[in-house]
This record gives structure tokens, sequence and C-alpha cells, in this order.
């Protein structure tokens, strides 16, 4: 009989998942707005946002080690709670700094979920089995980005920024009341202790596997891809282009479409072909796309069809691949696959942002070349990583 623990309703754990990235772009349509509010300026208001992402980076580190040894069941409903007082905080912030203060701490409270989600996963499943689970999980991770920009406008144009952060707390209170009642815990072997040097001795194992550092950087090129896009499409959307943001919003749905429907695929398709056979599959359908991409670029077809249609390939592409990515990286060792979860977390945020700064830097105001270059590289890289994971010796 399996030592397993139950599986918790696969609802929970998609709700949880996208309390954070929910927060996160619904907030995005009301920042302009809060210059007059608050009497501030653009870049103050900036701060609400980017420390959000500062703070769900650094605090996947804390959620990993403290579920290995408290529980899943308890760091999650915690995080959950954090989330729901935030949101209200941010409804009646008095002042900016206020509201960046109540937005770090949404941002601590939301990504409970998103690393919690992929641990109880790796609790209640087999490898390949969680591969799927995560795959069905992460298309929440696609769907909040694709129509959080447009409800939170929506909301703002009708009934004011404050009730931007109803939603996401209405969202919060529903999955905190499922997890209270629905959610046992899934952690059975936890850890004895929580003392801050066990915390940087399961990290430095970790980043002393060769077979870890392969999978979890695989997937964290990956969201490099993503992001680099996120960062250049909209100036050459709108500056170079001169399309409307609106058109931009129309398009970027194909990208959470193509994401989507890799992480269907992969749902369907991961038990039965395995993790090691699945994210080369993913990942070379991200570079079609990709080469795609800069071949269009070098060629100067620049379009909103040749912007989008090739990264839609390599979004396909990074969703079947991604879960079985995370899968592979938390699998590694499974007895602090929370602090695995949690660093992974960490790498995708510090390396995302970096492709950022880069195709930023780069930028150009007549065509898309650094953005294409990096989705290109970080594909490519990708792949070298998980080469990486599959040809190192099993046996650390």
């Amino acid at each position: 009989m399996s030592d397993k623990p139950l599986p918790p309703p696969i609802w929970i754990l998609i709700v949880a998942t996208a309390t954070g990235p929910l927060a996160l772009n619904m907030f995005v349509p009301s920042m302009p707005g809060l210059v007059d509010v608050f009497h501030t300026d653009y870049a103050m208001v900036q701060l609400a946002l980017t420390l959000y992402l500062v703070a769900v980076g650094t605090a996947q580190l804390a959620y990993g080690p403290i579920s290995d040894r408290f529980g899943r069941r308890p760091a999650l409903i915690g995080g959950l709670i954090i989330y729901f007082v935030a949101n209200i905080t941010c409804m009646f912030a008095w002042s900016i700094e206020s509201l960046i203060v109540a937005r770090v701490l949404q941002a601590i409270g939301g990504c409970a979920g998103m690393v919690l989600g992929r641990a109880i996963v790796r609790d209640v499943y087999d490898r390949d089995r969680a591969a799927s689970a995560i795959a069905i999980i992460t298309m929440a991770m696609a769907v909040a980005p694709a129509m959080g920009p447009a409800i939170g406008g929506l909301i703002d144009a009708r009934f004011g920024w404050q009730a931007t952060f109803l939603a996401p707390m209405i969202v919060g209170l529903v999955v905190l009341v499922g997890a209270w009642f629905r959610l046992n815990e899934t952690n059975i072997h936890p850890i004895p202790t929580i003392d801050v040097p066990a915390m940087l001795r399961n990290y430095a194992s970790l980043l002393r596997s060769r077979v870890y550092i392969g999978y979890a950087l695989n997937t964290a090129m990956s969201v490099g891809a993503f992001f680099s896009f996120i960062s250049g499409a909209p100036y050459v959307m709108i500056e170079v282009l001169h399309e409307g943001p609106e058109v931009y919003g129309f398009y970027f749905v194909m990208i959470s479409l193509g994401y989507m429907s890799g992480n269907f695929l992969a749902s369907r398709l991961s038990n039965r072909l395995g993790v090691d056979r699945m994210i080369p599959l993913g990942v070379g359908v991200s570079l079609i796309g990709a080469i795609a991409g800069f071949a269009l670029m070098t060629a100067g077809i620049i379009t909103p069809a040749s912007i989008f249609l090739p990264m839609c390939v390599v979004a396909c592409g990074n969703g079947l691949s991604q879960p079985n990515g995370i899968s592979g990286a938390v699998s590694v060792n499974p007895t602090i696959a929370g602090a695995a979860s949690g660093l992974m977390g960490f790498g995708q945020m510090v390396i995302g942002a970096g492709f950022t700064v880069v195709v930023g830097f780069f930028q150009n105001d007549h065509d898309h070349s650094a953005m294409s270059t990096m989705i290109l590289l970080a594909t490519v890289s990708s792949m070298l990583f998980f080469i990486l994971a599959r040809t190192t010796p099993r046996t650390e």
C-alpha cells in the first residue's frame, strides 16, 4: 500500500496558486491614477509593483523550509490570512507608503500558494503523476496574467482603484475557507527543526546537486524567455508599431492560450511519457518558435503577428516543459521538497528580472532584436540545463 497522503481537492491548489499573480496584475491598470490620488510621482507608485516582485521572490525562500518543518497546511493557511488582511489594508491605504507596505504583505501572503501548491502535489503523487497535476495547477498562472489587467481596468473604471483589491480579497477568502475545511496535511515526514543553519544546509545541498541545478535552471530559463517578451513587446507594439494598448492586450491573450494549451497537453502526456521525455519535447517546441521569431525579425518583418505568433509557440512549449521541470527539481530530494520549490521560485524571479533588465538596456526604437535574441538565448539555455540534469549520474 502506498504511504502517500490523500490528495486535496485540486481546485484549492489551483485557486491558491492564482492568488499571487491575480493581485499582481489586477493592480497594474490603476497605477497611473494613483499619482493624483496620493499626490506623488510615478516612480513612487512604481515601487508598489517593484517591491511586490521582490517580496514574492524572497518570501518563497522562507515558505519552503517553514512547510518542511511545520507542515504544508498551516503554512498555506497562514499565508492566506496575511493575504486577506493585506488586501483589506490596500483598500483603505491612507498614503502611498502605506499602500506599498500593504502590497509587500499582499505579495508575502499571495506567494504561499505558488510555493506550497507544488510541494503539496509532490507530497501526494510520484514524480511523473506530479508533473501532470502541476500542469493543471500552473494553468492558473497563465489565466491570471491574461485576465487580471482587463478585469482590474474595468473595476477601476466603474468603482475606483480601491475596488481592485476586493476581487483578490474574495478569492483569498474562498480558498482560505476551502483550505481550512478540506485541506489535510500532506507533509507526513516533517523535518525536526527549522534553525537557520539547517535552512542554509538544505539550500546548500540543493545548490551542490547538478541534477537540481539542471532542472531548476531549465525552468528558470523558460521563465526568462517569457519575461524577455513581457519587457520588450509593449514598447515594440506601442512605440514602434504605434498600436494602442488595447491591441497589445488582445494579442497577449494568445500567449496565455498558448501556455495553457501546453499545460493541458502536459497534464495528459506527462504521466505516460515521463518527465525526461516531456522536457525536451517542450523545449524543442519553444525552440522552433524562438528561431521563427528571430528569423522574422532578421528578415525585417515586424508586425503584431510576426511578434506574437512565434511567442505563442514558445509559450506552448513552455507549458509542456515547465511542469515537468518543476516536478524533476522538487523530486531530487523529496524530504525537502518545500525548500526546493522555494529556491526554484526565487531563482525564476531573479533570472526573469535579469532578462528584463537586459532587454530594456538594449531595446532600440525600430525593431525587437534585443527581445527576440534573449528569447532565443533563454530557450537554448533551457535545453542545455536539461541536458546537464539528464546526464548527471543520479547517485548524488
